[in-house]
């Protein structure tokens, strides 16, 4: 038995079949169950470790319908239109739900049914468990009517208010005129509630449901006659399904750049590994690739029972003719093979592991790069770049580091420095390059003290004693108004 506390004390949580039996059950007060019962074994239920387990179960229903969501703390919704057939029928699909989660340790109670609210309440309250419960589409009425009204989801208040109007059962209020229902009640808000979850339950009205995670664009499954417990086999269904996805993707002109490759097991564990494309590809040899290096972080554990194969991120596919010869194709840049290239680099180091460096229109030359991560796309050179190449050096340190100046005027190049310890005089000088601040960054108003403002830059390429050519900057200039002399500092290497 499992307890917790509650408005009126420690009250009962769940109690298993054994406690059922002794007359415990979920609502009791735990001082009059243990009173029943002096040997009661109980524990404080933890919520959060049920919620977790209970979308763990979740995700590995997946291998019987795409659309999973949570129905309560304790219970699951699976919408089974189209996949029923993949098991042989709806009666059969559940009597193989119902096998594994006994397998797996789960108690249950398994209900199929046309409408949620019907599923939900034969699932519920239609008995013990037992062997699933199939009511045919259409059949809501006759299927639902010995059921109590409390199986319609209805809020305690109005379940008390049917009762008081000798209102047991759903079938109950089949006949019973909508106004004169509505007229029972205090509020029109709570009569409107059972019209609605009855309606919904009936199917006369669609109620939404809303899945825990959306529906893939493009899915394909294996199942496995008997559980692949070899990693061989996990790679020979891999490879079964690309096919199969090449062969669908092909008929509709399509492509997908994102893969999910995950494995049911058999003890309702799930492992799944993705992997990302540079463009659209449905080669079955291509997506082998993409997950050679990931694949083998599927263990078979005790088996796995279910393969899937998920497209996302699909489009339509460039279908061009390549060019026989490098000599005539339109650029210099195979994209075609750069992103093959992207592809075998990130399946293998990991994605974003290589990335490319651009120029970004910034002032400050710290700052006027940023990365973004190698995809198979090739950026244009930059007119900037182009234009400054021979301004800048080839290395920039990664921060700028300061150093001690000795000038001729205070405005001019330095004469000698020190920097990392070592004197280093200086034998040439070119510059200024002054680069101002970005003042727009730094509106009236938002720095609180004018030394708290950014400062104009003035940066000299030297070369000392040595003919190691250095590329340094005075920030700040005498009499600007910040309060503090002006700095020197490092900020990176000529060749």
């Amino acid at each position: 038995m499992l307890h917790e506390k509650s408005a009126h004390g420690l009250t009962v949580a769940a109690a298993n079949a054994a406690a059922k039996l002794a007359g415990i059950h979920a609502g009791m007060r735990f001082s009059d169950a243990r009173a029943s019962l002096p040997a009661l074994m109980a524990e404080e239920i933890d919520r959060e470790a049920d919620a977790r387990a209970l979308r763990l179960l979740a995700r590995w229903m997946n291998g019987y319908s795409p659309l999973v969501s949570l129905d309560g703390e304790d219970g699951l919704l699976l919408e089974t239109t189209g996949c029923d057939h993949l098991f042989g029928g709806e009666a059969a699909m559940a009597v193989s739900l119902s096998g594994r989660l006994t397998q797996t340790g789960y108690t249950h109670q398994i209900a199929v049914a046309g409408t949620p609210g019907a599923a939900q309440a034969l699932a519920r309250y239609g008995g013990t468990e037992s062997a699933p419960q199939i009511l045919p589409s259409g059949a809501e009425r006759s299927g639902l009517c010995e059921l109590p009204v409390q199986a319609l989801r209805l809020s305690p208040e109005a379940t008390t208010l049917l009762r008081r109007f000798g209102l047991t059962r759903i079938g109950q209020l089949y006949e019973i005129d909508r106004k004169a229902l509505t007229r029972r009640f205090r509020s029109r808000q709570a009569a409107d509630a059972v019209c609605l979850r009855l309606d919904q339950a009936l199917g006369l009205r669609l109620e939404p449901v809303a899945p825990l995670r959306p529906p893939p664009e493009h899915a394909w499954r294996l199942a496995c006659p008997e559980p692949l417990t070899q990693a061989a086999g996990v790679e020979a269904g891999l490879q079964q399904l690309a096919e199969t996805l090449y062969a669908d993707l092909s008929g509709k002109g399509l492509g997908a750049q994102h893969f999910v490759f995950t494995a049911f097991h058999s003890d309702g564990q799930v492992s799944d590994v993705s992997a990302q494309a540079a463009r659209p590809v449905r080669a079955a040899d291509h997506i082998l690739r993409l997950f050679r290096e990931k694949i083998g972080k599927i263990d078979p554990g005790f088996g796995i029972d279910l393969l899937l194969l998920e497209a996302l991120r699909t489009g339509p596919m460039d279908m061009g003719s390549r060019p026989l010869s490098g000599d005539l194709a339109a650029t210099s840049v195979d994209e075609v093979a750069l992103s093959a290239l992207a592809d075998r680099i990130n399946a293998r180091l990991g994605d974003g592991t290589v990335s490319l460096t651009l120029t970004d229109a910034r002032h400050a030359p710290d700052k006027a790069e940023r990365r973004i991560p190698f995809t198979g796309e090739m950026p244009s050179a930059e007119a900037g770049l182009r234009d400054m190449q021979g301004l800048r050096p080839v290395r920039m340190l990664g921060w700028a580091e300061r150093v001690d100046v000795i000038a001729q005027v205070p405005d001019g190049p330095p004469l000698s420095f020190v920097w990392r310890r070592v004197l280093r005089r200086v034998v040439r000088s070119d510059g200024p390059e002054r680069i101002a601040p970005e003042w727009w960054l730094h509106l009236p108003g938002q720095a609180a003290r004018p030394a708290a403002l950014p400062r104009t830059r003035d940066y000299y390429r030297i070369e000392d004693a040595e003919g190691r050519r250095y590329w340094v900057f005075r920030e700040g200039l005498y009499d600007d108004g910040r309060g503090q002399l002006p700095e020197w500092f490092v900020q990176g290497l000529f060749a």
